[in-house]
């Protein structure tokens, strides 16, 4: 396997992609927002060895945009429906929604930031909040703004790193800490969560 991780196959594999025009290079990541299961990382950084760091990083970032909010507008259309009872009445998203409906959108914007921020999980908690559609799609475009540019430098010419190993260790070792980063912001917000929860039945316990 790794013998075919060389700097020509990847750069005819990135040409092969780049023939499928612009279009592919939003409808994956736009697809990913609707299945999870794909690997975005993967594919922005198919995106910027094909399209080049700029344009590679815009495609991905419209698509995964336009994807998000897409899931958005459904969740806040059909997001109280019957059949999801089940999963709204979770305990975890309820938290979530209580969570988001009193801090706003700056825990949203944070958790959109990381990559591995399971963001399914974000644009269903925010469909099914309070919050106005206008200020989700900012909160949207800035977030993934900065989590698709951080995936796109990293990922940029990956071909290099084959023949320059270090590089290679330099971005393991950034994705790692962007790992640890995401997760440590992640139980952060929980924590919070729990204080505000408690805050909020201590107040209605007084009155």
């Amino acid at each position: 396997m790794s013998e075919w991780f060389t700097e020509e196959n990847i750069q005819a594999l990135a040409a092969h992609y780049r023939t499928l025009g612009p279009l592919i290079g939003i409808l994956l990541p736009f697809l990913e927002a609707l299945l999870p299961f794909l690997p975005l990382v993967v594919i922005v950084v198919a995106n910027v060895s094909s399209y080049g760091l700029i344009f590679g990083f815009f495609l991905s970032w419209i698509g995964t945009v336009l994807g998000s909010y897409v899931v958005f507008l459904i969740v806040r259309k059909f997001g109280r429906h019957p059949k999801l009872k089940r999963f709204i009445e979770r305990e975890n998203v309820q938290k979530l929604i209580r969570f988001v409906d009193m801090r706003g959108l700056s825990p949203l914007f944070i958790l959109l930031c990381f990559p591995f921020t399971p963001s399914v999980l974000v644009n269903i908690v925010a469909g099914l909040s309070h919050i106005k559609k206008k200020y989700y799609l900012f909160v949207l475009l800035a977030g993934k703004f900065v989590m698709v540019l951080s995936i796109s430098v990293l990922g940029y010419d990956l071909a290099s790193y084959f023949t320059h190993p270090i590089k290679l260790v330099f971005v393991a070792i950034a994705i790692l800490l962007l790992w640890i980063i995401s997760k440590a912001v992640e139980k952060r917000l929980n924590n919070r969560v729990e204080q505000d929860l408690r805050e909020s039945s201590h107040e209605n316990i007084k009155k």
